[in-house]
């Protein structure tokens, strides 16, 4: 059963908004013309995505121009906690400011595999159809879910991805991170801090070609690392607590044995602190280290200096976007919000949310933006 809220959420972005559902504002009688949609104000702040903003504001401008109306969509999501809570949060503070009836919903069930959790999502998909949704927001958990997306464009209802695309199917935009410019950011990042050439970077991230996402940041770090003139050695992650271990022994290792020496190193994603552990059991803590996500041990090893900076995906704003792209395509329609939208969108349909960079040194002033928003990363 859905939920109703108001059309503002209260005391600004310091309330966390739950994550189950949202709904509809007041409705309007016969002949009463509807409130224009108004945005909260986002605090200012170092880390507050301007540009985003900017497109956000832009957004809105024609929306109420072409005339405020109901509307019902779903947003479907890999999880609702975790890393998937800010985009939770995002996308009800979003549903709530517009007045549409929705749910924000995580997986229809557990325990199964990957491929099981596609084409149950794929179900979900269909079921918001049935159930009246004009558009639909969906974190894919792989191709099984194409057939459902497929079908909803089919018949005329707009899908947009986020966190992670689906790019063999019909969906209109994917909103979130792009791998590669990601890569690229971090490796200008990490090349900001290094000596000049020539020298070797430990790079801890992905070498396995069927994760696309991950040799896509790989790439782009490459992209930046190598033309400058650095030898590049790779530790692939190795994702289960037992394998931190394996992980910060093999880079040791490379540590004390690259020709040439190894002058930093750079992780590309959660367990990127793996990077700084090694570089401290190695006896070489002077070596700059950069690092992806704001873990808690890597918030840990950037208080002590250990860790120069690291990158961390947008996905409140992620969540926050996408009901009002959904919004914009029913009201001034799917061609109109990509015009709005395109300045961010690339040749594949992608607009991209960027990053924000936090230095070593800015961990709290993050972390008080974090909460000004109602948000933990």
């Amino acid at each position: 059963m859905m939920n109703r809220i108001g059309r503002r959420w209260v005391a600004a972005f310091g309330l966390a908004v739950m994550t189950a559902a949202c709904g509809s504002g007041d409705a309007t009688s016969e002949g009463e013309q509807a409130s224009p949609i108004e945005r909260a104000p986002t605090p200012k702040s170092e880390f507050t995505a301007e540009e985003l903003e900017a497109t956000l504001d832009a957004l809105v401008a024609e929306i109420n121009e072409g005339g405020v109306e109901p509307m019902q969509m779903a947003i479907l999501l890999k999880d609702l906690g975790g890393f998937f809570l800010p985009i939770s949060t995002g996308a009800n503070r979003a549903m709530g400011e517009l007045g549409v009836t929705g749910n924000v919903l995580g997986p229809s069930g557990q325990g199964f595999d990957q491929q099981q959790r596609a084409e149950a999502q794929a179900e979900q998909i269909g079921q918001a159809v049935v159930d009246g949704a004009e558009g639909i927001g969906v974190s894919p958990f792989g191709d099984a879910i194409t057939t459902g997306i497929d079908e909803a464009v089919a018949s005329g209802v707009p899908v947009v991805t986020l966190d992670t695309d689906a790019k063999g199917s019909k969906r209109d935009i994917y909103v979130g991170t792009i791998s590669e410019l990601a890569g690229v950011t971090a490796g200008e990042t990490l090349l900001a801090l290094l000596p000049p050439a020539p020298g070797t970077v430990v790079i801890h991230g992905a070498d396995d070609p069927s994760w696309v996402d991950g040799m896509s940041r790989m790439a782009g770090a490459r992209d930046v690392l190598e033309p400058a003139g650095y030898t590049i050695v790779v530790r692939a992650i190795t994702w289960s607590p037992q394998g931190e271990a394996a992980d910060v022994e093999a880079m040791k290792a490379q540590i004390e044995t690259a020709d040439p020496p190894v002058v930093g190193l750079l992780g590309l994603h959660n367990v990127s602190y793996r990077c700084a552990m090694a570089a401290e059991a190695a006896g070489a803590t002077e070596l700059p280290v950069v690092a992806f996500d704001f873990e808690p041990k890597t918030v840990e090893y950037m208080r002590q200096g250990l860790i120069k900076a690291t990158h961390t995906q947008r996905q409140y704003y992620a969540g926050y976007l996408v009901p009002y792209i959904l919004y914009g395509m029913k009201i001034i329609g799917i061609d109109a919000t990509k015009a709005i939208l395109a300045p961010r969108i690339d040749d594949e349909g992608r607009f991209n949310v960027g990053l924000d960079v936090v230095p070593w040194d800015k961990v709290d002033e993050y972390n008080t933006f974090l909460d000004s928003i109602g948000v933990t990363q």
